[in-house]
């Protein structure tokens, strides 16, 4: 111990969850480095002597992990090999007077937006200067853009706001910055995340600004993929498309989470729209924007969940055929307003219903994937693995979505753009050639 407290201290942050999770870490590491905190993310070396646990809380197994990460660094520290374990994000947001006292070893717990407290563990100052700036996880060519926290709907099963508070949008002009500084370190490929995209500016501008942002965004010169993530369907603002159609920059893409397809549920759930307006909704978008990519996300097992509103969901799967689905078996959350209603739905019957739902997907998505055989993408390079490459097409966004697998002749660059002729489909990637 004596040789390590010589040593300068060497700061390893792990990230558990979404992507707006791994923005923050994200953040605190450039706060960190500016500091000159020499700081790592994920580090397998296991050559640092502090940890910050930026944690999940949103369902179950979330919660799960980010106890056992958690305990894992707390054992290490035990043997020696750390001097001090900090926890942040949204499970010590929630649950930090229940944590303290049931793990006291952990050196102290943060709140979600507690980043200066944070800092000051580390005799660190926050810089302001630094709006924007962080040190990437991600490969160099994408990266993640949150442009708001928290989240003012009041769905029944979402335990978000409480542990991300209300909507706060940041300014155009921050974002514009943040970017442009992310394209000179040579981004090509950003996400726009937030917990409600369609929800942004209206508490700063007073009305929804998002087509605005977009085209703010789309002129920033080397930028030359934007996609979205996470738009709610009720009220959803159609001038978004308009935005789409007007720049080459913005992907042909949309993740809208519709959680189920019955009245009943959708009622329940307190997701404010029907299916009759979810259905017209769709068929909307995509006649506006032609050929755009649609991914959803649905929840199963909600209470009170019968086998005919299941049978529903999947008729309108059928019926919509969406590009790309991705399901969650519901988890009973305390402090929600589903959290009143009895989880009367056992677990093997969830994880039956999510099984039986994404079945109905995957043959949608073999069929979609067959249909591109003979096609030419664009498509960006991510990672070279068993000596291919793989990659993606505007119409998927990062580990999320589906892979093309590309066989050249020729080095290919990671971040580089390519166009690719499709050759072989499989049910959730397609195979090609570089042309």
């Amino acid at each position: 111990m004596k040789a390590r407290t010589l040593q300068k201290d060497k700061v390893n942050i792990i990230t558990l969850g979404c992507s707006k999770n791994l923005v923050d870490s994200e953040v605190l590491s450039g706060q960190l480095a500016a500091n000159e905190i020499n700081v790592v993310h994920e580090n397998k070396k296991l050559d640092h002597n502090i940890v910050v646990v930026n944690t999940c809380g949103f369902i179950d197994k979330a919660k799960e992990e980010s106890i056992n990460t958690i305990l894992d660094q707390l054992e290490l520290k035990r043997r020696g090999k750390l001097d001090k374990v900090y926890v942040t994000g949204c499970l010590s947001e929630r649950y930090r007077n229940d944590l303290e006292k049931e793990i006291p070893e952990v050196d102290a717990w943060f709140g979600t937006l507690e980043l200066p407290l944070i800092l000051k563990q580390f005799d660190a100052d926050y810089k302001t200067e630094l709006l924007g700036e962080r040190l990437l996880s991600t490969p160099k060519h994408y990266a993640y853009v949150k442009i708001s926290e928290g989240c003012n709907r009041t769905c029944a099963f979402c335990a978000i706001p409480l542990m991300r508070g209300g909507h706060i949008s940041k300014p155009i002009e921050e974002l514009v910055k943040e970017v442009e500084s992310l394209v000179g370190k040579g981004v090509k490929e950003i996400m726009l995340i937030a917990q409600e995209l369609t929800y942004y500016g209206l508490d700063i501008y007073k009305k929804r600004a998002l087509p605005k942002l977009l085209d703010a965004l789309a002129a920033i010169k080397g930028l030359e993929w934007i996609r979205l993530h996470y738009a709610y369907p009720s009220k959803f603002p159609l001038e978004i498309l308009d935005a789409m159609n007007r720049h080459n920059n913005i992907c042909k893409y949309l993740d809208m989470p519709l959680q189920h397809a019955s009245n009943n549920m959708l009622k329940a759930m307190r997701r404010n729209i029907t299916r009759e307006e979810m259905t017209e909704l769709i068929n909307t978008i995509r006649e506006k924007v032609p050929g755009i990519c649609l991914r959803t996300t649905l929840i199963a097992g909600f209470p009170g969940e019968t086998d005919d509103d299941v049978e529903e969901l999947k008729e309108f799967l059928k019926l919509h055929r969406f590009d790309r689905v991705g399901i969650f078996q519901y988890s009973h959350e305390e402090n929600t307003s589903a959290y009143d209603m009895e989880d009367n739905i056992a677990a093997e019957i969830k994880a039956e219903r999510a099984q039986e739902i994404m079945e109905v997907q995957q043959e949608i998505s073999l069929e979609k994937n067959m249909e591109k055989v003979g096609k030419i993408f664009k498509v960006i390079i991510d990672k070279k693995e068993a000596g291919r490459y793989l990659g993606r097409t505007e119409f998927d966004s990062v580990e999320v979505d589906n892979e093309v697998i590309i066989h050249s002749k020729n080095k290919l660059h990671i971040g580089e753009f390519v166009n690719v002729k499709i050759t072989k489909a499989y049910d959730y990637d397609i195979e090609g050639e570089v042309v």
